[in-house]
Formats: C-alpha cells, sequence, structure tokens
C-alpha cells in the first residue's frame, strides 16, 4: 500500500463519509472512511476534475 496522508473524513448526511488522500508521488485517492485500504486511485489533477464535476451536477442523474 502506498504512503498515503488522508484528510479529515468529509460526511455528508447519514454515514455517507469518504476521505480524499495524497502521496509523495503526485497521486489522489479517494476511499469510504473505515475503508482506505480499499482505495481509487488517479492523478491529481483528475481527482480535482472529478469534484468540479460534481460540484457543478454533471454526477446529479445518478441520484
Amino acid at each position: 500500500m502506498p504512503d498515503i496522508t488522508w484528510e479529515a473524513p468529509y460526511c455528508a448526511e447519514g454515514n455517507s463519509c469518504f476521505r480524499v488522500g495524497t502521496d509523495a508521488d503526485g497521486n489522489a485517492y479517494i476511499a469510504v472512511k473505515g475503508q482506505e485500504e480499499h482505495y481509487l486511485a488517479d492523478s491529481i489533477e483528475a481527482l480535482r476534475a472529478l469534484i468540479r464535476d460534481v460540484k457543478a451536477g454533471k454526477a446529479d442523474h445518478l441520484l
């Protein structure tokens, strides 16, 4: 497992808590709080784009 520095969890309503982290190589990670060993990894720019798109409503159809 890479050496990931995790941010504090972001929790919306209920038990939907996620954590975002980075490593020294410039990779970004996102995981469900408490299940950090099962993460999704990509570049930091890809994670930024994902967050921007979610904030812009581009994933609202999934709700």
